[in-house]
């Protein structure tokens, strides 16, 4: 009897992809994202604010137009040049609030619908809105009805920033990088709104590629106060620079103008 040596037959396979396609892909669209805001970074202040002034009909609201931008200088000059930041109540088609932080000539602007907070467990969203001209960190009074952002705006705090544990000397700079990289850690100094906050930039939740969402959380530091101690936007209900309530300001005069 003969015995016959059973043979086996290799599974043929298809040849493996290899990964560098699909990891170069990320690479470059990574690569792409990064070029996108760091091209606009470089912006002159009158290039960011012209979607700010098409926005606006200069002959029917006080609002400054932004016409004159000025450069700002490094953060060794005197504190009194120090990059400032303003917070505005702002009772337009929804109460809220806008910061606005100076980087690179313009004040980067988002709207906070409920306000910020000193607890550090509390997000507030902040959505980004235009690019306003430096000049707008004085403007209290009335945008008319029909025009955009029509209703009251107060000036509910302002001060002076910089950014935490910066590379070099110069905060616009620094400020500057950590905007295009989506995370400001910023140190207030303000009359109200005081210490180390985060300002960070996310994915979805009703923002845009042009227009993202951010959160706007409190760091724990000395500053820092559960929201049920100290509300600051109930604690808060005046203006930081006229002491006027926001039913006085609609009543009043159209603008308030700094006497700076």
């Amino acid at each position: 009897m003969v015995i016959r040596k059973k043979t086996t037959t290799k599974k043929r396979t298809a040849p493996k992809t290899p990964k560098t396609t699909k990891t170069a892909s990320k690479t470059t669209r990574k690569s792409v994202s990064k070029t996108t805001r760091k091209s606009a970074s470089k912006l002159s202040a009158a290039e960011q604010l012209k979607e700010y002034q098409r926005k606006r009909d200069f002959e029917k609201t006080a609002e400054p137009s932004g016409a004159t931008t000025r450069k700002r200088a490094s953060s060794s000059a005197p504190a009194a040049d120090q990059p400032r930041f303003v917070i505005q109540k702002h009772d337009a088609s929804h109460l809220h609030y806008d910061l606005r932080i100076e980087i690179d000539g313009v004040m980067k602007s988002w709207a906070v619908p409920k306000g910020p907070s000193a607890d550090p467990s509390v997000k507030r969203l902040a959505m980004q809105v235009e690019d306003h001209p430096i000049e707008y960190n004085t403007f209290e009074g009335t945008i008319p009805a029909g025009e955009y952002g029509g209703g009251t705006v107060m000036l509910w705090d302002h001060g002076t920033y910089e950014i935490e544990n910066p590379p070099d000397d110069d905060t616009n700079s620094s400020a500057r990088d950590e905007y295009d990289h989506g995370e400001l850690k910023i140190i207030f100094h303000g009359k109200r709104i005081k210490g180390s906050y985060a300002l960070v930039r996310t994915k979805g939740m009703g923002g845009s590629a042009a227009k993202p969402s951010w959160l706007l959380i409190k760091h724990r530091d000395a500053q820092a106060r559960p929201e049920n101690d100290s509300s600051l936007t109930t604690k808060y209900m005046k203006s930081v620079t006229t002491d006027r309530t926001m039913d006085q300001i609609s009543e009043g005069p159209r603008v308030w103008h700094s006497p700076r």
